[in-house]
């Protein structure tokens, strides 16, 4: 079952959830009626989703001669009551629909989505990606044809970049767009690795595709973006002839078999130019930062249902007998301290990534909504630094969870029937998703920490100084362990901002994104441990309890990691990879 109760502890204490909704654009929305929508949410998400993701993976989508996809019967059952319960429009526009709460209650919704079934999640959160950028750039008459339609779900969205020698280096990218004399575009080329590029579910799919208009400069200045749209709209709204646009295949992969990756052909498809050409990467830039979030909270969700299943085996698996039982007696494995420390490190970590998580989209809600233009800029500088975070940090910790999960299953943990490895499989594509997290270390080192002279770093640090100061009683060790992980920080920071050959930034930024990432998550946990001491909550002791296992576990390690952000690019030279 979805861990409701934390979820609207972190909406509550983290992002909070009151000071949200006296936003503009939030007046509808209390604190009780987001616990109810997380609530119910919830029951969803156990009772309609989740049963699907086990046929998602041994099932999984098909792809036939005529460029068609068909997905399992139980995907098409789920999708129909998703979208008639209105989950799809929870952070989406009014005006075209949507419920219009904060984008942090929407992430909490795609938390519990994810957790139930990532490859079926992954449909509206690329649909939600799309709905972003056409309210956010495209015209009112493209915002009439498609937003409504993509809110409600019946239709869904793609993000179109990536082509077969190009990869992550979209500026390569060869798709062409020829302007046509009614204005719209004939746009041809060939796309790899298109989520939910082609499937049954929907009544049609609207693909947002980054294309070359003619006499484009080089390079990303030199990008459009185009909806293309897989069944052209009719001037009443309703559903035309098909767009000469097909998929060619699907990729056969390691794990979320229930999400068709396609390789997507369009030959002279027509297109509708959105914003001005050659300004396509700012506009993308919109979805994928968007994306870069929701591909973090994929490595929470993963992590989390990992996390259930496995302390549910260690309850009931009786193997050895534990130092202390009684002889003649097996003992259940969560008795063994191995085991309990696992589950520990498996716990603590998705508190430090749900409280940094849900800041990072508290932070989105109060760029976009704030009525002061200084507290909305503030807000912005900090979803630019915990972006990167959020990703990249949060699915390498989705990753290594998930792996503890297989660990903590033991032999078992290696077969596919236990479900163990089908998180592991799934989670692995995360790290990789939107910009690979060495390119969300780049971004970090190179673009966010001198962000404003480095002033959007230094405040940062020193609010979490202020919460390790304000622990020193309560969590002395955690206080302890927080400021020496700051201290590294600093460290480390001033190091890379002060080099003059950027190989040697870039040389330890993927250290530095670990280093960072680390001491944020403990910032969050202690803010989280702190807050239901205030509250007198009944768990505050235990929280408390696991914020000092955090901080010794991991915030002990990461001065250690100093020395290799700080190497260079010298350590790497005339090594032998061979």
């Amino acid at each position: 079952m979805p861990p409701t109760g934390d979820i609207k502890f972190v909406l509550d204490s983290i992002a909070d959830i009151e000071m949200l909704a006296g936003l503009d654009g939030f007046e509808h929305v209390d604190t009780e009626t987001v616990h109810t929508v997380i609530d119910e949410a919830g029951r969803f998400m156990a009772d309609v989703v989740a049963p699907t993701n086990r046929v998602g993976d041994l099932v999984g989508a098909t792809h036939h001669p005529d460029g068609t996809v068909t997905m399992p019967p139980e995907f098409h059952a789920a999708w129909r009551q998703y979208v008639d319960a209105g989950w799809n429009a929870v952070k989406c526009n009014p005006e075209y629909g949507g419920h219009g709460f904060p984008g942090a209650v929407g992430t909490a919704v795609q938390e519990m989505l994810t957790s139930s079934n990532m490859a079926f999640s992954l449909c509206p959160m690329l649909t939600a990606s799309a709905i972003l950028a056409i309210d956010s750039h495209g015209t009112d008459e493209q915002k009439d044809t498609y937003l409504a339609h993509l809110i409600s779900g019946h239709w869904t969205g793609t993000m179109v970049l990536t082509e077969p020698e190009a990869g992550s280096d979209v500026g390569a990218l060869r798709t062409k767009a020829i302007p046509n004399d009614d204005g719209t575009w004939s746009v041809t080329g060939t796309k790899i690795f298109i989520t939910w590029g082609e499937h049954d579910m929907a009544e049609n799919i609207i693909h947002l595709v980054l294309a070359r208009a003619p006499e484009a400069p080089p390079g990303t200045k030199g990008i459009s973006l185009f909806i293309v749209p897989k069944f052209l709209v009719n001037d009443d709204g309703t559903i035309g002839e098909r767009n000469s646009l097909t998929a060619v295949s699907i990729e056969h992969k390691l794990g979320i078999h229930g999400s068709p990756t396609c390789v997507m052909s369009y030959d002279g498809a027509v297109g509708y130019l959105i914003g001005e050409v050659n300004s396509g990467m700012r506009y993308m830039f919109t979805m994928m930062n968007d994306a870069r979030l929701h591909v973090g909270i994929e490595g929470l969700g993963i992590a989390e249902r990992a996390y259930q299943q496995s302390l549910a085996y260690a309850q009931e698996r009786k193997q050895g007998r534990a130092i202390g039982a009684p002889q003649g007696e097996s003992s259940t494995i969560i008795e063994h301290p191995d085991v309990r420390h696992m589950l520990l490190q498996m716990k603590t970590r998705i508190e430090a990534m749900r409280g940094l998580m849900y800041a990072n989209s508290a932070a989105l809600d109060v760029a976009k909504h704030h009525s002061d233009e200084t507290t909305r800029q503030f807000a912005a500088n900090r979803a630019a630094l915990l972006t990167p975070l959020s990703k990249g940090w949060g699915t390498d910790q989705g990753v290594l969870i998930a792996s503890l999960g297989v660990q903590i299953h033991g032999g078992g943990g290696f077969i596919e029937e236990t479900g163990a490895p089908q998180h592991y499989r799934d989670s692995r594509i995360a790290p990789i998703y939107e910009g690979t997290n060495g390119i969300q270390a780049i971004d970090l080192v190179m673009r966010k920490l001198p962000m404003d002279g480095g002033g959007v770093i230094a405040e940062f640090v020193a609010e979490m100084q202020s919460t390790a100061d304000a622990s020193a009683e309560l969590m002395p060790a955690a206080a302890m362990f927080l400021s020496q992980a700051i201290g590294a920080v600093k460290t480390a920071t001033n190091w890379l901002v002060d080099r003059k050959d950027p190989n040697d930034a870039l040389a330890g930024a993927t250290t530095f994104l670990e280093l960072l990432g680390s001491t944020a998550g403990g910032y969050y946990l202690m803010r989280l441990a702190l807050a239901a001491v205030d509250a007198g909550r009944d768990d505050a002791e235990a929280r408390t309890q696991r914020a000092e296992f955090y901080a010794k576990d991991l915030l002990a390690t990461v001065p250690g990691l100093v020395p290799s952000v700080t190497a260079g690019v010298a350590s790497l030279e005339g090594l032998d990879t061979t």
